[in-house]
């Protein structure tokens, strides 16, 4: 009895099993079956097996099972390479690279990876420097040739040419037949000094600045005095 009642129970488990397999190949072959636009030959059980002149052959696995579908370009971390029978999308090796020319020769990264002689880097060498505009690691330039500094700007602070005792000045110069980028490893091109300001602007009186001192200590002695109220 009890051998009948294992056998029923393992019968009703593999019932189970197949039909849940069942269920997930119908919904596959459902979703393959409209993605089979582009296809000349497409397989209820692997999707698109080849497709129409012109257009990509993908193909990417699930478990053990692999599906192909036909584009029309090849998505990013794939390459297509054309052949007389098919044509295919071949992916990058590196999981970093984003666009390749071949399997181990990237020409575009993912963010916050830098190019460098085909490879997807997360530091660039100490030979090159990192340019995030272009996400490539460019080389540093054998010497720079500097022109000569430019003169001072205005002694200001916080915007202001006076008012204040003291004040900051900057100057540059520029780095001569030097790109942007090999121009940001250079030597320092701009400097600032400490400067001297006038504490007093032009037309303004004395009388006034006391007025607006003692009135400054007065709003703060208010604020001060509202937050012990509290």
């Amino acid at each position: 009895m009890q051998w009948i009642v294992l056998f029923l129970l393992l019968w009703f488990i593999n019932s189970m099993e197949m039909l849940t397999q069942a269920r997930r190949r119908k919904q596959v072959s459902t979703t393959l079956f409209e993605n089979c636009t582009g296809c000349i030959m497409c397989s209820e059980d692997n999707g698109c097996i080849s497709c129409q002149q012109k257009l990509f052959l993908i193909i990417w696995r699930d478990g053990m099972r692999q599906y192909g579908a036909c584009v029309h370009a090849c998505p990013p971390g794939y390459f297509g390479v054309r052949g007389q029978e098919v044509n295919r999308c071949i992916k990058c090796r590196s999981p970093n690279c984003e666009s390749c020319f071949s399997k181990d020769f990237c020409i575009k990264c993912k963010q916050q990876f830098y190019l460098h002689k085909g490879k997807c880097l997360s530091t660039c060498p100490l030979d090159t420097i990192a340019q995030p505009s272009t996400q490539e690691c460019l080389s540093k330039p054998e010497k720079c040739e500097m022109g000569p500094w430019g003169n001072w700007s205005p002694c200001t602070n916080q915007g202001r040419t006076c008012g204040w005792r003291w004040g900051s000045a900057a100057r540059s110069r520029e780095a001569i037949k030097s790109s942007k980028e090999e121009a940001e490893a250079c030597p320092v091109l701009t400097e600032s000094r400490k400067c001297r300001m006038k504490k007093r602007c032009p037309g303004e009186k004395k009388g006034n600045k006391r007025k607006e001192k003692r009135e400054r200590k007065q709003r703060r002695k208010k604020k001060l005095d509202a937050l012990l109220a509290t």
